[in-house]
């Protein structure tokens, strides 16, 4: 495998074939991406495998019935989960005190991180995958359909398969304007005009702009994609979901 190709033409893959997954495979990705960097090696993380076509059609309207929850051969919740870890300090005769925003902070991240370890290693397997980031949106719905305990809250998803068809590589801002040496330095207004230049002047970018009817991409987001209304509407579900798992964030 050349590693630079590798990275730079990955794809995010929402449509599948019909060839499943086998069983020992995913057993072997995850149990390769459980080596992942980790908070205090806590792992607080779970992972829920959902395969069955009763179990998809459940999680879909979760997912907004995003094609690919259905689609897919499996579907992946990846949870913050404090549960496992608390119940071992109660039984080993230790006193838990990880019902803050810190620890949900600390999980969020061990959960985040080893979901991209699995992605990277499934996609060198020559799996597909994609994100679903309604899984913050829907949280409350997604528990309930998995059935997740006090303390288990879910993170991200992630639908996977063997990829079907040939998938545009997505844009990405020039690595100039992501790094900052020794400190951060603010962008000029010009600046940010020559970041977005490129993203702004490719055809898909127009059609986009056109289909939504607004003037520049930067509306497309603001008034369309991701709203101030939507944000802070999902914002109390995802916080109130979080605080009645256990966590406070006073």
């Amino acid at each position: 495998m050349e590693i630079e190709s590798f990275f730079k033409n990955r794809r995010t893959i929402r449509r599948y074939s019909s060839q499943e997954v086998d069983d020992e495979l995913l057993k072997n990705i995850i149990e390769q991406a459980s080596h992942a960097p980790t908070t205090g090696n806590m792992q607080l993380y779970s992972l829920v495998v959902t395969r069955s076509k009763e179990g998809k059609e459940k999680l879909s309207p979760a997912h907004f019935n995003q094609p690919s929850v259905v689609g897919s051969s499996v579907v992946l919740t990846f949870c913050a989960d404090f549960n496992r870890f608390e119940k071992w300090c109660n039984i080993s005769n230790a006193i838990p005190g990880y019902r803050n925003f810190q620890s949900f902070l600390t999980a969020f991240l061990d959960t985040a991180i080893f979901a991209q370890q699995f992605c990277t290693i499934a996609e060198m397997y020559g799996l597909g995958c994609c994100y679903l980031g309604t899984t913050t949106y829907n949280a409350p719905q997604i528990a309930e359909v998995l059935n997740l305990p006090d303390r288990v809250v879910p993170v991200t998803t992630l639908t996977v398969g063997y990829p079907e068809g040939d998938v545009a590589l997505s844009d990405r801002i020039p690595i100039n304007a992501i790094i900052h040496n020794e400190c951060y330095s603010d962008y000029s207004k010009d600046e940010i005009r020559s970041v977005y230049a490129e993203k702004e002047a490719r055809e898909d970018s127009k059609l986009f702009i056109a289909e939504n009817g607004k003037q520049t991409l930067a509306q497309v987001f603001t008034d369309v994609r991701y709203t101030k209304e939507a944000n802070e509407y999902f914002s109390k579900v995802y916080r109130d979901f979080i605080e009645s798992k256990g966590y406070s964030f006073d």
